[in-house]
């Protein structure tokens, strides 16, 4: 028999894993409300097919590589193709981060960087445990950050020259 969830346990993932799941949604996607999307499909998997778990680092990755397939799924699906953002209809727009900033310049990136950046700078991880987690080779981790910070450091220096 699989094993239940019950709520405290449903609970405990949520408060422990929400914020993670959005931020690294959020380096994916670049868009809060699909990054929600993915927090909450992530945790309904969970709640219809519980998990059984060797370790805490082992439930991280686990929760961590979900992560990552879905919002990889969500980016090549025909819908993400063929709609407009919401975004580009709104009369009002959202309030933009403060250009010459960091994090302007970090959302400036394409997703395969930002998400190595985010994961090695924010969650502390190696390269080769990111590696590991985004089904990579760890030399391609290390390509990605270098070429993720060059990246970022020109648009930095961009910035200040203007």
């Amino acid at each position: 028999m699989a094993p239940t969830l019950d709520r405290a346990e449903a609970r405990r993932l949520v408060e422990t894993y929400s914020d993670l799941i959005l931020r690294l949604s959020y380096t994916y996607l670049g868009n809060t409300h699909d990054a929600q999307d993915i927090c909450q499909d992530i945790f309904l998997k969970l709640l219809q097919h519980p998990q059984t778990f060797d370790s805490p680092e082992h439930e991280r990755a686990w929760i961590i590589r979900a992560a990552v397939n879905l919002c990889k799924d969500h980016l090549k699906s025909r819908w993400r193709r063929t709609t407009v953002a919401l975004e580009a209809a709104e009369i009002v727009p959202a309030p933009q981060p403060e250009e010459g900033s960091l994090l302007a310049a970090l959302e400036l990136l394409p997703p395969k960087y930002r998400a190595v950046i985010y994961l090695y700078y924010y969650e502390g991880y190696s390269a080769r445990e990111i590696g590991a987690l985004l089904g990579e080779k760890p030399a391609t981790v290390f390509t990605r950050l270098e070429r993720g910070r060059q990246k970022l450091r020109t648009y930095l220096e961009q910035e200040d020259l203007t």
